[in-house]
């Protein structure tokens, strides 16, 4: 059992900034920090320069830890962003840029791993690793954005955590890399690093590190997970039928169960959880980056106030962030559109933020199609958690209850992994669950849910119409009741 005076130090390496939390074991959160990063984008191509990641992480945790002098640090685990991969040499330093998680340079390596029977998007990182190999030749090792950070706070290059690895193929029911394939596409062993689960110890912070960042030098270091895992362990959505929508530009959804999720389509994909179980999710394209887009200067608080006349808005609208979608369907054709003309500006406003609520409905539809469980609380995260109309509009028409939790931020999900790393015992849901302090729970309205019954039935006949939407998730959406699902 962790001590109970203890503080866990959870790093997050975004793709703006790096945030540190230091965290106790009831959620209380004693001290943050962050540092800016930036990156370069061409075209397809995103790119940051990896030495930028340690430079901000000195800075955030000094900042973070200045907050509580003296509070002994029981473990630290790091997050990063899902498919950003860099090539290392044997001391664990960067040789290349870090290719970003939306990079999409390696469409042509995407399409040969998909021949070599290997399920990736063009975005992954297996494709990312094809492409560095041959921009930079044989010799090097990959690594995932953490790999690079835990190779400096330990003096030695570490194995990857299952959760990044995933991404660049690593095989989550074997647990082990998918040799033939690997070996058909000319990717030699040395190029990929051995693979443990999250949660587990990889080394200790060293007194170079420690002199540079501030933490302590002997502090544990636990293997961490995606940015995406980390919101879900934040968010408490850990039990299995739990699930965490995260709103922020575009719609993430990620849920908890016992067994995969199987989906031959790829929509829906796995991660594996520290102790075996899954977490089945999906990304939409669909998100507040609409709301952004079409009224660049809008007032959220205002806007929403005026919206509130408009349920259901005349217009409906699909609101895509960026052409193509991949979840709760793949199209990567499918562009926004809007059905219908709105009166005004509140109206249009109105339609987008029921647009993305109608999305939501689809992607939980969708999972009910594919056999997910779907019977446990519905937590609300992400930025677009911030407007409390949004979010009872969203569960009114979702028809099921939802939390909101005070502090979502993916740093919190890896103190309570680092937690859970260091004791040994127990499960993450119990650690994460006495970090995870509920805000808000909301109900929703009967009355405000029949209201939306009709605009979403037209939305899944127009999407299908178009020929995004099978025909077969499409009668799952107009057939499921949508009434109270899920417990608060």
């Amino acid at each position: 059992m962790t001590h109970e005076h203890e503080a866990w130090l959870g790093i997050d390496l975004g793709t703006q900034s790096v945030r540190v939390l230091l965290v106790t074991a009831d959620g209380t959160v004693l001290g943050s920090g962050s540092a800016p990063l930036t990156g370069r984008r061409e075209g397809v191509r995103h790119e940051q320069d990896p030495v930028r990641w340690w430079e901000a992480l000195c800075t955030a945790s000094r900042a973070a830890l200045a907050r509580a002098p003296g509070v002994p640090i029981g473990g630290l685990a790091v997050c990063g962003t899902s498919g950003t991969v860099l090539l290392t040499d044997g001391s664990g330093r960067s040789v290349s840029p870090a290719l970003m998680y939306d990079d999409g340079r390696a469409a042509a390596e995407a399409a040969r791993a998909r021949e070599a029977g290997l399920a990736v998007q063009d975005t992954w990182a297996l494709p990312k690793a094809l492409w560095l190999l041959g921009e930079y030749g044989p010799g090097l090792r990959l690594a995932h954005q953490p790999d690079l950070i835990v190779s400096r706070l330990t003096g030695e290059p570490p194995p990857a955590d299952s959760s990044h690895a995933l991404k660049t193929g690593y095989d989550l029911h074997r647990e082990a890399w998918p040799e033939t394939a690997l070996a058909q596409l000319g990717i030699p062993e040395r190029l990929l690093p051995d693979v443990v689960r999250p949660g587990t110890r990889l080394g200790e912070v060293s007194a170079q590190a420690a002199d540079a960042t501030g933490i302590p030098a002997g502090t544990p270091v636990l293997a961490g997970m995606t940015d995406g895992c980390a919101a879900q362990i934040a968010s408490g959505a850990l039990r299995p039928g739990a699930w965490n929508s995260v709103l922020g530009t575009t719609l993430v959804l990620k849920g908890a169960a016992r067994d995969p999720v199987r989906d031959p389509t790829g929509v829906v994909y796995n991660h594996r959880a520290p102790d075996g179980t899954w977490l089945p999710g999906g990304a939409s394209s669909v998100g507040a980056g609409a709301l952004a887009a079409h009224f660049p200067d809008a007032d959220p608080s205002a806007m929403d106030e005026r919206a509130a006349a408009f349920e259901p808005a005349r217009a409906i609208a699909y609101p895509l962030v960026s052409p193509g979608e991949r979840f709760p369907f793949r199209a990567p054709e499918a562009t926004g559109f809007l059905l219908g003309d709105p009166a005004d500006d509140a109206e249009r406003w109105a339609a987008l933020l029921q647009g993305v609520g109608f999305a939501e409905r689809l992607c939980l539809d969708y999972l009910h199609h594919l056999g997910a469980p779907l019977d446990g609380p519905l937590t609300f995260t992400g930025g677009g958690a911030r407007s409390p109309y949004w979010n009872q509009l969203r569960a009114d028409i979702l028809g099921r209850p939802a939390r909101v939790p005070e502090q979502t931020e993916p740093a919190l999900g890896m103190a309570a992994l680092a937690a859970y790393g260091v004791s040994g015992a127990g499960a993450l849901a119990d650690v994460a669950e006495r970090m995870v302090r509920v805000r808000t729970v909301l109900e929703p309205r009967a009355e405000h849910t029949a209201r939306f019954a009709e605009p979403y039935a037209r939305l899944v006949d127009a999407l299908e119409e178009r020929g995004w939407l099978p025909a077969d998730v499409a009668h799952t959406a107009r057939t499921r009741p949508h009434s109270d699902h899920g417990k608060p």
